[in-house]
């Protein structure tokens, strides 16, 4: 096999080497100043974008990238923090929805200055990538639509 068919290997090879780096460094940051990975960021920041800040583990699980029972694995320790909240549904258990409370809300704001610091710092040790992060965004929201 020749390294131009071995390009799209390369392509995932190297971007699943790149988010290891980001996620790490991120999380690194995240939790030397407030104490949460950067995988309960995402889950918290999903929760803060869902609509009255509550979302079930199904719509959570796909924002994510993770399964449902992930999901709710995930969220036990931030709800036990008292950064995320059950509300049941009446009729059906399984509808249950998460909810942010006002302290995951803070804290996610916080969060979020935290993970723009830390992207600024890294994006100024890579001008290439800074140049062409608005067509880099574009084409990786277009992976798999």
């Amino acid at each position: 096999m020749n390294s131009k068919d071995n390009k799209p290997q390369d392509f995932a090879l190297a971007f699943a080497a790149a988010w290891n780096r980001l996620e790490r460094r991120l999380s690194n940051s995240l939790g030397a100043i407030r104490g949460i990975s950067f995988a309960e960021y995402r889950l918290l920041h999903a929760l803060q974008d869902a609509p009255k800040s509550q979302a079930s583990r199904v719509e959570l699980a796909y924002a994510v990238g993770l399964t449902p029972s992930g999901v709710t694995r995930a969220l036990r320790p931030l709800e036990k923090l008292g950064l995320v909240s059950t509300v049941k549904n009446q009729r059906d258990a399984r509808l249950a929805m998460a909810a942010l409370t006002s302290a995951g809300q803070e804290l996610v704001n916080d969060a979020s200055a935290v993970v723009g610091d830390s992207l600024a710092a890294m994006l100024k040790g890579s001008p290439k990538v800074s140049a062409k992060l608005e067509s880099m965004i574009e084409l990786l929201e277009s992976i798999g639509r």
